[in-house]
């Protein structure tokens, strides 16, 4: 699979939303994801206004579906959303659901695996039940609090490969990534690379001498896409 970048909008407005999915877009972003807190602030609204403006992208709503899951998934859909995400640690029935309406409603579901006791098992768990992706993905009250008792502070790649070569669906890797360790994951065989929004360019290579937010994203999308076309 050729590697894409995802720009993760965690705005809560939508107007702030569309202009930076707009600024994405022409940096040369591949997919959109309406993140949690656009979700939780304004609903199937905030969906509805990105495939508006932009009809032929592909779209990921990120859920965390927990329950109701086939009601969710199909709002989502009709929505606009391309893809929706079902938690791993929700029951089996319930990612069964989402996966019976997104085959429905034409929505591609990706299993998120956040939480599991065993990132791997929870892996092929979603795999196993029907799941076309996986997010691999470390929270982040988990992160804050194992870094706040002194201890380090987990990250996805410790266990990225593992997930990578026991399943065999796309993976992301998601939480607490730098810029630098994001680019390099499809590196481990994960094709799906997730930059957080509002995005803060850290990464000295991808750093432009005006602090142009666009051009760095584009450095960023360039770096990322060359690593499939030497694939």
């Amino acid at each position: 699979m050729r590697p894409i970048v995802q720009i993760s909008l965690d705005l809560t407005n939508i107007d702030e939303a569309l202009e930076t999915a707009e600024l994405a877009m022409r940096a040369g972003v591949d997919w959109l994801e309406a993140g949690t807190p656009l979700i939780l602030a304004e609903g199937l609204h905030g969906v509805r206004a990105l495939r508006e403006r932009f009809p032929n992208t592909p779209i990921v709503a990120d859920l965390k579906t927990m329950d109701g899951g086939y009601l969710e998934a199909e709002m989502m859909a009709k929505a606009g959303a391309t893809h929706v995400v079902v938690m791993a640690r929700a029951h089996e029935e319930t990612i069964k659901c989402v996966v019976q309406a997104g085959r429905d409603f034409g929505a591609k579901v990706m299993g998120d695996n956040l939480g599991c006791p065993d990132m791997v098992a929870g892996a092929i768990w979603l795999e196993d039940l029907g799941c076309d992706f996986i997010v691999h993905h470390i929270g982040y009250d988990e992160r804050r609090g194992i870094a706040a008792r002194g201890d380090r502070m987990p990250s996805p790649l410790d266990q990225l490969k593992e997930v990578v070569d026991a399943v065999s669906i796309p993976v992301q890797a998601v939480g607490g990534l730098s810029l630098e360790q994001a680019i390099e994951t499809p590196k481990y065989g994960a094709p799906l690379v997730v930059l957080g929004a509002p995005l803060t360019i850290d990464a000295d290579a991808f750093k432009t001498a005006d602090g142009d937010l666009e051009a760095s994203l584009r450095m960023i999308c360039d770096t990322v896409h060359a690593q499939g076309d030497k694939a």
